[in-house]
């Protein structure tokens, strides 16, 4: 065949040439411009940042703008072409951005040749977050909560906010993920969500699959299912801490009937508060220690989370029923509101779990315990007055989708227990889930799980995953005093 003769290209031709040749590297140059350096709290290395304009309301995309702050986290060894690893942290109301440099040491074995990508969602963080002032002129130690007027404190934190709360919710959090991949020119990327995250994480697979490669879900929260009704997986953790005291000849020798004590506490408690005097744990300076009801079962939901303090439940709640609260002072939360961005967290709660529950949920949910009944009452003062609107039919429903999933569930956790995993698997028809008998919230961060993640990202499937390291006995004793704790051999049965 004879070759085609043409004309030399006109300059015109050579330009536009030039054009299509520069569009092609737009991602490239789109990602240069988009981050520069920064360092991020607790980590030593240098990484990169970046901000992104977004509409607050992205149906008048033309109104306020808000500056959405991510994070890369560049790969050891990088590789052209690699797709990174998307982590969404929970809550809601966490900042990603500030949990950083645990995510890095988690996921250290993927960032050998993966980037990793923090977004500090919308409402928390660096992201326009939407806190609520902290009383300064009592010590959290020193006060008591058993009489504050809720709805007046919610009132005085919405009038603190510049914000349109009514526009932070997952779905416009979504939206902003989506534009922060296309600011990094990322075609497609690998997706972990832990929490509340793993929420998000579904709605990425409904919305936005073709940008997903795999995705892994810790501690899943499904579709289905309310956030609020975590106080059914608060009360079987519990449940089970208390079993296994009683299975263990030590810890049922110096505990022997820790139900009995724990309704002695909570009863002599909501009777009247106890104030003692104490040194305080971070200043070490004489201090007064306010102990109401729901100090001392926040104290303990929050002690089920970490395997390390749940082991010192049993003990609390004897000494408390013998008056002695010195081992509760250890468990009491110092962060402000554990770290969250309480007003997204009000936003998201108020929009996508408190309108789907039925009246009769409500008060059968409140009258399983008193730590359900605590937050269903937090929720009803707040909710009402921070706004409410009714999810879409679609939110609610179990998502679709054959993208390569990796479901792993806590079988201790006091949040998300194993059956909401199983629940959330309904439709991901390619799938596996993982259940670790000995972790509680956050498989990631507890056990092996972090190896098969990779192995998921590294083939593409999450079948025949060599996940039995997860069943390793990772039992944490029960502390018997401030001494001492189970023997190893009552500690491992």
């Amino acid at each position: 065949m004879s070759a085609t003769l043409r004309a030399p290209l006109t300059s015109t031709e050579i330009l536009l040439g030039l054009l299509l040749i520069m569009s092609s590297l737009w991602p490239l140059y789109a990602r240069a411009s988009t981050l520069s350096p920064c360092y991020l709290e607790g980590l030593s290395e240098q990484v990169e940042c970046g901000v992104l304009s977004v509409p607050e309301d992205y149906h008048a995309p033309a109104a306020t703008q808000i500056q959405l702050h991510f994070a890369r986290i560049a790969a050891i060894k990088s590789i052209p072409g690699t797709a990174p690893l998307l982590v969404i942290t929970g809550g809601p109301g966490q900042s990603a951005l500030d949990d950083a440099h645990q995510f890095e040491r988690v996921f250290a074995r993927i960032r050998q040749n993966r980037d990793l990508i923090l977004i500090d969602q919308r409402g928390t963080g660096r992201s326009n977050p939407l806190l609520c002032d902290e009383d300064t002129s009592v010590a959290p130690l020193a006060l008591d909560d058993s009489n504050l007027d809720m709805t007046a404190l919610i009132r005085q934190c919405l009038s603190q906010q510049q914000a349109d709360v009514s526009q932070y919710h997952s779905r416009h959090a979504l939206e902003d993920f989506e534009r922060v991949r296309q600011a990094l020119g990322i075609t497609r990327w690998h997706l972990y969500g832990i929490s509340y995250g793993t929420r998000m994480a579904q709605l990425y697979m409904r919305h936005y699959p073709d940008a997903l490669e795999t995705v892994t879900l810790d501690g899943v929260v499904p579709m289905q299912q309310s956030v609020l009704t975590i106080g059914y997986a608060v009360n079987r953790a519990l449940d089970q801490v208390l079993q296994e005291c009683q299975n263990s000849p030590d810890c049922h020798r110096n505990f022997p009937d820790l139900n009995a004590d724990l309704i002695k506490v909570q009863q002599r408690l909501e009777t009247k508060p106890v104030t003692l005097p104490v040194t305080d744990p971070l200043s070490a300076q004489p201090a007064t220690f306010v102990v109401t009801r729901n100090k001392f079962l926040n104290a303990l939901r929050m002690a089920l989370y970490a395997p390390s303090s749940r082991s010192l439940i049993p003990l609390v709640i004897h000494a408390a029923a013998r008056n002695n609260f010195q081992p509760l002072l250890g468990m009491q939360q110092t962060e402000p509101n554990f770290g969250i961005a309480m007003g997204m967290h009000l936003s998201v709660i108020c929009q996508e779990d408190w309108p789907r529950m039925s009246p009769q949920e409500k008060q059968q949910l409140s009258h399983s315990s008193a730590f359900a009944a605590s937050m269903v009452s937090l929720f009803q003062h707040a909710c009402p007055v921070w706004g409410t609107a009714e999810p879409e039919a679609e939110f609610s429903q179990a998502i679709d989708s054959d993208i390569p999933t990796l479901l792993l569930s806590g079988d201790k956790d006091p949040a998300t227990p194993p059956s909401w995993g199983t629940r959330a698997q309904a439709g991901l028809r390619n799938s596996s889930h993982l259940i670790a008998p000995h972790a509680t919230h956050g498989v990631a961060f507890q056990t092996c799980a972090p190896r098969l993640i990779q192995q998921l990202i590294e083939t593409g499937s999450p079948h025949h995953l060599d996940s039995e390291c997860l069943s390793l006995d990772t039992h944490r004793a029960f502390y018997l005093n401030a001494n001492s704790v189970e023997s190893p051999r009552e500690a491992n049965k």
